[in-house]
């Protein structure tokens, strides 16, 4: 850059109208070294261009694969209001990681409000975790996932909701049937009879109940939160929405949204 002042003063700007997500290389020393050698300008300390980036409300991101879903996701999703997540998870570990995720990117794992809790309760099985991220231990349905997204896209208390899960059983049970290890795959004849009983659903059920989880996603990130959810990728795209292929890459992109509704706050 010929001239340093004349691009901040534009990033100022620009930034206050819509989002701008910069990749950059020269993070590191070597890279800076490489960049120096491969374009003949210098290439600045990165703390110095990290600290330009957080005062302008620059989105910087680490891989060409986290601009491009940084930028889908400010396309798709409302800014949120504050930084408190609630999770919603097919499978505990899954919940695990994620809420991992959340702690390590600055968000807050809201806890469980009391009138929440009975809300979800009336919906989710008595094993259900109870708490947050909320396991939903096998009571998702195409009937209950949006109505426990109204409940929680409603309360106050919650700021952006993750779902995770629901339509890889289905599909993964296919994948395990149709690989060479099948039936000896599994240690026990209860994991071979739970494949069996789910791909006994057809397939044409299992994709109309992935794209009706799908469309409650879309229609609740739309007028309430932003959301994050993989039901079933394919099914998402063609609907216009943004799934993310696992829980950290769509922490970092909440993350993202989170800290430039901030910095927006702060400047207006």
């Amino acid at each position: 850059m010929r001239d340093g002042r004349r691009f901040l003063d534009r990033v100022g700007r620009y930034s206050m109208k819509k989002p701008l997500v910069v990749l950059k290389g020269g993070a590191t020393a070597l890279g800076q070294t490489a960049a120096s050698s491969h374009t003949g300008s210098l290439a600045s300390d990165d703390r110095v261009f990290d600290g330009i980036s957080r005062q302008l409300g620059m989105v910087r991101a680490e891989s060409l694969e986290e601009a491009y879903e940084a930028t889908a996701t400010f396309a798709t999703q409302p800014l949120p209001r504050g930084k408190r997540v609630l999770v919603f998870t097919a499978a505990g570990g899954w919940g695990v990681l994620c809420a991992d995720a959340c702690v390590r990117a600055g968000l807050e794992v809201v806890a469980l409000p009391d009138d929440l809790r009975a809300e979800i309760d009336a919906l989710l099985p008595s094993r259900w975790s109870r708490n947050n991220p909320v396991d939903m231990a096998g009571g998702e349905s195409r009937d209950t996932i949006p109505t426990l997204l109204d409940l929680v896209t409603r309360h106050p208390a919650v700021d952006a909701v993750d779902l995770s899960g629901p339509g890889h059983p289905g599909a993964n049970a296919g994948v395990l049937k149709s690989g060479e290890f099948y039936p000896g795959y599994a240690s026990t004849a209860s994991s071979r009879f739970t494949s069996d009983r789910m791909l006994a659903t057809p397939k044409s059920r299992r994709s109309e109940r992935a794209v009706r989880q799908a469309g409650a996603l879309g229609e609740r990130a739309r007028h309430h939160r932003p959301r994050r959810d993989e039901p079933r990728a394919a099914h998402g795209r063609g609907g216009g929405r943004l799934l993310y292929p696992s829980a950290h890459r769509a922490v970092r992109a909440l993350a993202h949204l989170v800290r430039y509704a901030e910095w927006r706050r702060r400047r207006s």
